[in-house]
């Protein structure tokens, strides 16, 4: 998801919060006028770009970022993964930024593209080659011709070459020198979102280097870092026990919409995406026209309107507008059913196909999600305490821009079968079918919802995400529409939503053993999260491929930098990651590698 290790893990975070239980989410209300918050203002530019502001003198500080209206939705096959490698380009540099030489940065950019017009030739002819049934493997070392070894000979120098002239992170040295902190960014099926916190009295510098790489921004180590996001992906996805399966089962729930592939891309199309493609993919969703920034925190509306006319405002609106949305989901006709042999606990997954960010269902399932939620909720209280048929469960509406879903995850308790456990998650639901929720729950579910999100809300830093996302995936102000008819979502409303969305016909269930030749779990493990024990795993499997000391001992120092950015329910997964990680040091030391 980034270009550095500490970058993707908080990004992941950041992104799981935002776009999964918690968005999208507003404080209270009456608690924003008790904290005489103001309300947003927003400015558009004449070249198409919004402006949303939101100031709050609480600390001199100003939560700062822009959303490009733009996601793996957006994409097509063939070019899948391209979004989220420009959340990798962007920290690139510019013209002026990460370079030493921009006339020698542009020549070498012109020649490796040369380059690799001749090495997609020599590729495009060992897919030939592949489908003949000559070579097993396009990627494999072993299958490339040797012309195409020399051609990626002459590349590779021209790219030390290029990192000769660079200035390595240069974006994010000026700015944190600075005194910006949470430099991030991520990337959703819907939107890319660039996000950071700057001092207030540097918030025209935040003007002038976002409008600098929005402007003028310099694909440097093009290839090369896509070479990187594919390797990102074989961690993610290929080394993970259940990353490839839970690919294969976001491709049979989506029958026709563009959610059925990957935010990170398919393995065969990484390798050649081009940057005649990013150019042009760059030039239609990255104009200022489909791009919203947001300000929240200790500045002056009237100022700050007058920097973005003043910098955004110089960047020409977009020559051709982005293609609306076309290929929807059909309505889906029979239940769908997967099943996975993997390294991991027996577990199911249940999915339903539901309704886009917008819909007027979305309060009632996110309430119906709550309920179900949480050390109160009615998963953990009758599948985990009550039956004991559930190690952990937990329900989420995944409310996207054009489709969505509502998934429940479980895992077996020891003696459980899928089968036992899938049969009891659907008597929950057919409970909810047909019986009204009692008043009391239903109030205690509200007031859980609205006290979590005004603590989480309380500074500037997720409010200038919550705004943003919602923008990108409708507009701004669904967030606090959404959170005024929660409140008003009946007993009526959730039952009602229980009966039309969570039919047999609607819904895929993904069962999951364990290979009988697998590994008993490592008991650490047990209490995390499952987003917990996937970011053990991805670590865990970069910490196999390392062989030196100098290589673990970096990996620690990028642990510690990701400490202070992770939420407290990621820490015990930190920790897990740096016992080892020390003890495969100790490990290293010893062998003297």
């Amino acid at each position: 998801m980034f270009p550095s290790p500490p970058r993707l893990a908080a990004g992941l975070a950041v992104a799981a919060l935002v776009l999964g239980a918690f968005w999208p989410v507003a404080a209270p209300a009456a608690a924003r006028d008790q904290a005489a918050a103001p309300a947003v203002q927003e400015h558009v530019l004449a070249n198409g770009m919004k402006l949303l502001l939101v100031p709050r003198h609480l600390s001199p500080t100003v939560a700062a970022g822009w959303v490009a209206k733009v996601g793996s939705a957006n994409e097509r096959p063939g070019i899948t993964g391209i979004s989220h490698l420009f959340e990798h380009m962007m920290f690139k540099g510019t013209r002026t930024i990460g370079t030493r030489d921009y006339e020698l940065d542009k020549r070498l950019i012109d020649e490796q593209e040369a380059l690799q017009e001749q090495m997609r030739a020599e590729m495009l002819a060992q897919r030939d080659r592949l489908r003949r049934g000559e070579i097993a493997d396009v990627t494999s070392p072993e299958a490339r011709t040797p012309r195409f070894r020399a051609l990626e000979a002459r590349f590779d120098s021209l790219v030390a070459l290029q990192r000769d002239n660079m200035v390595k992170n240069e974006f994010d040295q000026v700015l944190s020198r600075e005194g910006a902190s949470r430099i991030n960014a991520f990337t959703s099926e819907d939107m890319t979102f660039y996000i950071m916190t700057v001092p207030a009295n540097k918030l025209e510098l935040w003007f002038w280097m976002e409008s600098d790489r929005l402007m003028n921004p310099v694909f440097r180590e093009f290839y090369s870092e896509r070479d990187v996001v594919y390797e990102e992906r074989r961690l993610r996805v290929e080394s993970t026990p259940l990353g490839k399966f839970q690919e294969s089962f976001d491709a049979m729930f989506w029958d026709a919409s563009p959610y059925t592939w990957p935010v990170i891309g398919y393995a065969s199309d990484l390798p050649f995406i081009t940057k005649r493609d990013a150019d042009d993919y760059y030039a239609t969703y990255y104009a200022p026209n489909n791009v919203c920034a947001v300000l929240v925190g200790d500045f002056d509306p009237q100022q700050a309107v007058a920097l973005a006319e003043k910098y955004f405002g110089r960047i020409p609106r977009g020559a051709v507008p982005p293609p609306p949305m076309i290929t929807m989901e059909p309505r889906q006709t029979g239940e769908k059913r997967f099943h996975g042999e993997a390294e991991t606990n027996p577990a199911v997954t249940v999915r339903w196909h539901t309704v886009a960010a917008v819909h007027k269902d979305t309060p009632a399932l996110m309430v119906l999600a709550e309920l179900l939620n949480g050390d109160t909720g009615r998963l953990r209280r009758n599948l985990v305490l009550g039956q004991g048929v559930a190690s952990s469960a937990r329900a989420g509406q995944d409310s996207r821009k054009y489709e969505g879903m509502f998934e429940i995850d479980a895992e077996c308790k020891d003696g459980t079968s899928p089968q036992d456990l899938e049969q009891a998650v659907h008597a929950e639901i057919a409970r909810l079918q047909a019986e009204p929720v009692g008043a009391d729950e239903l109030q205690a579910v509200k007031n859980r919802y609205l006290t979590r999100t005004w603590r989480m809300l309380d500074g500037n830093f997720f409010q200038m995400i919550r705004y943003g996302a919602a923008e990108a995936q409708g507009s701004w102000r669904d967030a606090d529409r959404i959170d005024r008819e929660i409140q008003q979502v009946t007993a009526q409303d959730v039952q009602r939503v229980a009966q039309e969305y969570f039919t047999t016909e609607n819904r895929a269930v993904a069962t999951w053993t364990r290979l009988a030749s697998a590994a008993p779990e490592d008991p650490a493990l047990a209490g995390l999260s499952p987003q917990g024990r996937q970011m053990v795993q991805q670590s865990l499997a970069r910490l196999d491929g390392l062989t030196s000391a100098a290589d673990v001992q970096e990996m620690l120092a990028r642990l510690d930098q990701m400490g202070d950015r992770l939420p407290p329910e990621m820490k015990p997964a930190m920790d897990h990651v740096r016992i080892k990680a020390q003890e495969k040091l100790t490990q290293l030391q010893k062998e003297g590698q």
